[in-house]
């Protein structure tokens, strides 16, 4: 791995774990074994490297996602998949943890990764849950979009259930509570 891509990949870490406030240059270069001047040939500063890393993680997340999305089964099958598949959710999601950083969400330039992963998300579940409906697989009355967005919060806040309890078993509950209410049998 060469310089920057280690730059990078620390840069990763560190944000997953502290966040942007909490990821100094100086922890960036221990991290990665740089020196200062390698990481400043490579990026103009701190938030050139931070955008770097956080749309390696944003794009990461959109391939593992759409690995899920484009898997064997039915439209419904496929959403579930993406649901109950492997997380580290006591870590967290790495670009939902950015949403708690307030100089992230305060810059636009650092800002648009997240908002454009989360969109991209949320475009991708309501195409799957309106081809689902279409199937009969899902009640007709379903709303894709809004169910998209409920489906991204349980994701997102099944993270943070999980961290709160010290449980993964507190995420799953709560994907599991939101796949009962999709499947539940049509009329209740």
């Amino acid at each position: 791995m060469d310089t920057r891509e280690r730059l990078i990949e620390s840069t990763r870490e560190l944000l997953w774990e502290r966040g942007y406030v909490g990821t100094s240059p100086k922890a960036i270069q221990h991290r990665s074994g740089a020196g200062q001047g390698s990481m400043y040939h490579h990026f103009t500063g701190k938030p050139d490297l931070a955008l770097a890393a956080m749309t390696r993680s944003a794009q990461e997340m959109r391939d593992s996602a759409e690995a899920a999305f484009t898997g064997p089964g039915t439209a419904l099958q496929r959403v579930s998949a993406y649901l109950r598949r492997e997380r580290d959710a006591l870590k967290g999601c790495p670009v939902g943890r950015l949403t708690q950083d307030p100089d992230v969400m305060a810059d636009p330039v650092l800002r648009k990764p997240v908002e454009e992963t989360f969109a991209w998300l949320a475009d991708r579940l309501a195409g799957l849950l309106a081809e689902a409906r279409e199937d009969g697989e899902l009640d007709a009355a379903l709303d894709p979009a809004a169910t998209a967005a409920a489906l991204a919060a349980v994701v997102q806040g099944g993270y943070v259930l999980a961290r709160a309890a010290g449980r993964p078993d507190a995420y799953a509950a709560a994907v599991e509570g939101a796949l009962g209410l999709l499947t539940r049998p049509k009329g209740d």
